[in-house]
């Protein structure tokens, strides 16, 4: 049975329980105006299983949870597990369960919002899931390491995972609304902008001012180095940690080498991968692996960094300068955006990987969707004219995959290499190009 206390502090985030003709403007304050309406809202409520929604810190998952559940308002019971009197109170799922049946018997959902900071978070979820109590159920989390990693419980069954990163490009698009195509690609042109330089964390995007920007990507930086990682994730040397993010930042699209970051930031290998594993899970960077077809040509050894948001990478090296010939990194930015549209746009399914042979040819992003391959090569520049490289025609050959594309600048074309399709796309095309093959 819940303590006195407990119940107490579960009444004062539910005010529109006891108040429910004050439900819409409560619960309305938790939605920003403007509202970006983000992918996959549409997906049915599940009254069987759970829904996680995993997720970087600050990328909109609780507002996304907000907008879902809103219009069964005044009947959602909300637990912020950042609390600590509610984590350590509602530990025990039973004891939940049976004060919703007690208490709140005419709810139709629970969200439980910050649910990572829980010590057996998915044992939670499995046990709130087990008590059969015919609601929806949401939590959320900045990491899976919490979330699926530290129980030994399965969640198969029980639960329905989803992914939330910063603002897509189509979705900006999408709630722009441009009134015809030239407007369109203007509009395009500006988020892709933003993008490059500032991210699309929606507390970023959507402020004004270059210096709130800034600051608002400074707090959010010192927030995954000071806080999660020394509250989450204990990490004992955070300012290993931080270099590590730093020459992470300063070598996207490079091959990591474990053990040169070691050396630099004075932590054995073993320390370096596990932070690696960590800056994953918990969605700031991702490790994107060799693609190994069969060919012994390939290189099959060490992986590729790129981070979930350029906002993030480029406040680490503290360059927010615009995208000019001047900037000696606007290849390395050009191809982390790619990257980050692309992992936004994949399935959970879906792998992004990279291809390389030992010879030197390379191709930038190789998509695994079952059985077919997609290939793009990324190259910022203002194209002519359609120019193949022989990396590109090594991989055609060797692979034949179902779609190859040059993502760059200006050019909007296609053409066949030997009868096969490669398309010319700019960063509008993108996203059109990835919704083809699905």
């Amino acid at each position: 049975m819940l303590s006195i206390d407990v119940q107490n502090r579960i009444r004062q985030f539910n005010p529109w329980l006891l108040q429910p003709e004050k439900a819409g403007e409560l619960i309305g304050r938790f939605l920003p105006d403007p509202y970006v309406r983000r992918d996959g809202e549409d997906k049915p409520l599940l009254s069987d299983r759970a829904t996680l929604l995993v997720g970087p810190r600050q990328a909109g998952k609780s507002t996304l949870v907000w907008s879902r559940l809103k219009p069964l308002a005044p009947d959602i019971l909300f637990f912020n597990m950042e609390d600590i009197l509610l984590r350590t109170g509602c530990a025990s799922a039973i004891d939940v369960a049976d004060h919703i049946r007690r208490e709140y018997p005419f709810i139709k959902a629970v969200f439980i919002d910050e649910i990572h900071y829980m010590e057996e978070a998915g044992l939670f979820v499995k046990g709130l899931v087990d008590a059969k109590l015919d609601i929806s159920i949401w939590a959320t989390g900045s990491s899976s390491f919490h979330l699926l990693s530290r129980t030994r419980e399965s969640l198969a069954g029980r639960a329905v995972r989803q992914r939330l990163f910063p603002f897509s490009m189509e979705e900006l698009l999408r709630h722009l609304a441009p009134p015809n195509p030239a407007a369109e690609r203007y509009a395009a042109e500006t988020i892709v902008e933003h993008q490059l330089i500032f991210g699309s964390y929606p507390a970023v995007y959507l402020r004004d001012s270059v210096q709130e920007k800034q600051m608002l990507l400074t707090d959010l930086v010192e927030a995954l180095i000071l806080r999660d990682a020394s509250d989450l994730f204990r990490i004992k040397r955070p300012d290993a940690f931080r270099k590590l993010l730093l020459l992470l930042a300063g070598q996207i699209g490079s091959l990591v080498n474990l053990s040169e970051h070691a050396s630099v930031c004075h932590v054995n290998v073993g320390t370096v991968g596990a932070y690696l594993d960590i800056l994953d899970e918990s969605h700031i960077v991702k490790i994107i692996p060799p693609f190994a077809g069969g060919k012994r040509r390939e290189i099959i050894g060490a992986p590729k960094v790129f981070f979930v948001d350029n906002g993030i990478r480029n406040q680490l090296l503290d360059n927010f300068s615009p995208m000019t010939p001047l900037r000696v990194d606007q290849g390395q930015i050009f191809e982390n955006w790619a990257f980050s549209e692309i992992y936004k746009t994949i399935s959970m399914q879906d792998h992004v990987k990279f291809w390389r042979s030992k010879a030197g040819a390379e191709v930038d992003f190789v998509i695994e969707k079952g059985e077919k391959i997609y290939a793009l090569e990324v190259k910022c520049s203002f194209l002519r004219e359609p120019r193949i490289g022989k990396s590109a025609r090594s991989f055609i050959d060797a692979y034949r995959p179902e779609r190859f594309a040059i993502l760059n600048m200006v050019l909007e074309q296609k053409i066949e290499i030997g009868y096969w399709p490669v398309s010319f796309i700019t960063p509008r095309g993108l996203q059109e190009w990835l919704d083809v093959e699905r």
